[in-house]
């Protein structure tokens, strides 16, 4: 396989040369590397999980915080204000912040461990696997700048963390949605009894499924809104970007149904093949991962396994790639996982589906 030159990367070239090709499009600075996933004029709260934590805390003083120097950058630092005394910074040290989690844990009390989602699953796998899921440990790790939610680069895009956990016996893996989502989720891996990998938005997160009558709930898929055409199954920011497909291509005469799947192990396999089995569907699965490894080729196992083959199959995901460096909004319309960028994809699939 020919391997693609990467070439030197440039704060602001990308937006740049985006503005350049397009000049109705804005030109987008440096800061926007670290843009807020919200849509301009989008409902947020702030700092959900920090928020979360603290409520959780009052009730269980079992419930410690600690970190690997990203408190500020994980939103923990609302609880380490709350909680002085239960909150531990560890500094730069990810493999002895998962270690020192696993002791306390040993000790009966219940650690929410927060680094970046690349070190979590590329630095300290080892010491998560042997240290906390083999012993069925009540350790959460809650890891910011999951799949491409930074303009950072390979460094600090965590596209394949799903993938790496995802073989890991006995850890439960959650992608919340929202700040409801984050914050309720929250609440249930507290008073879950094991190993619990979060992926986690961070500071101003858009607040969307308190328009659906939604609530979390570990292990299980919930339908937000029926449609005849295509079924998408979401996990994470991706069910915004669904949602917001859902409405645009409504108003094209194209009615789709969105599945949000926030735990995506235990998968709910039930619901996700009952939905996929009604005749005459596209499925199509957006994640903000790697097109390997990560929801998408879950529910393809649970489909295949059930013997259910819809019309059409499709992923909305990252490609197997390191990604770009750059602004993220134009890195997300890039790689497709823009609410324009996946409308355009599933149109064309729908015009070329099977009978």
């Amino acid at each position: 396989m020919k391997r693609v030159k990467r070439g030197p990367w440039r704060a602001g070239t990308i937006g740049t040369a985006m503005a350049a090709a397009d000049p109705s499009r804005p030109r987008l600075t440096t800061s926007a590397m670290i843009a807020s996933i919200a849509a301009e004029g989008q409902r947020t709260e702030a700092a959900p999980f920090g928020h979360a934590l603290v409520e959780a805390a009052r009730e269980r003083p079992e419930i410690l915080g600690m970190t690997a120097d990203l408190g500020k950058y994980t939103d923990l630092h609302v609880f380490g204000a709350a909680y002085p005394d239960r909150y531990y910074q560890m500094g730069m040290a990810e493999q002895n912040l998962m270690l020192a989690a696993a002791g306390l844990a040993h000790e009966g009390f219940v650690p929410f461990v927060t680094t970046y989602a690349v070190f979590a699953s590329r630095r300290t796998y080892d010491f998560i696997s042997q240290a906390i899921a083999e012993e069925g440990l009540n350790v959460k790790i809650c890891c910011a700048l999951p799949g491409l939610t930074t303009g950072y680069g390979p460094s600090h895009q965590a596209t394949e963390d799903v993938a790496i956990f995802r073989g890991m016996p006995d850890l439960t893996i959650v992608d919340p949605c929202d700040a409801l989502d984050i914050a309720q989720a929250t609440h249930a891996i507290a008073t879950h009894d094991g190993p619990v990998y979060m992926r986690l938005l961070r500071g101003k997160v858009p607040m969307v499924l308190d328009e659906y009558d939604y609530r979390f709930e570990l292990g299980r898929a919930k339908l937000l809104r029926d449609g005849a055409d295509v079924l998408v199954v979401s996990s994470g920011l991706m069910t915004i970007r669904a949602l917001e497909v859902a409405k645009l291509l409504e108003a094209e005469g194209v009615a789709v149904a969105v599945l949000h799947s926030p735990t995506i192990k235990p998968l709910d396999e039930a619901t996700i093949v009952r939905e996929a089995a009604r005749a005459g569907r596209a499925v199509v699965v957006a994640e903000n991962h790697s097109v390997i490894g990560g929801l998408g080729e879950a529910v393809a196992g649970a489909l295949l396994r059930n013997g259910v083959a819809p019309p059409l199959f499709r992923q909305v995901a990252l490609p197997d790639a390191f990604l770009d460096a750059g602004a993220l909004p134009t890195l997300h319309d890039r790689y497709g996982i823009s609410a324009e960028a996946m409308a355009r994809s599933l149109r064309g699939w729908l015009q070329h589906r099977r009978p």
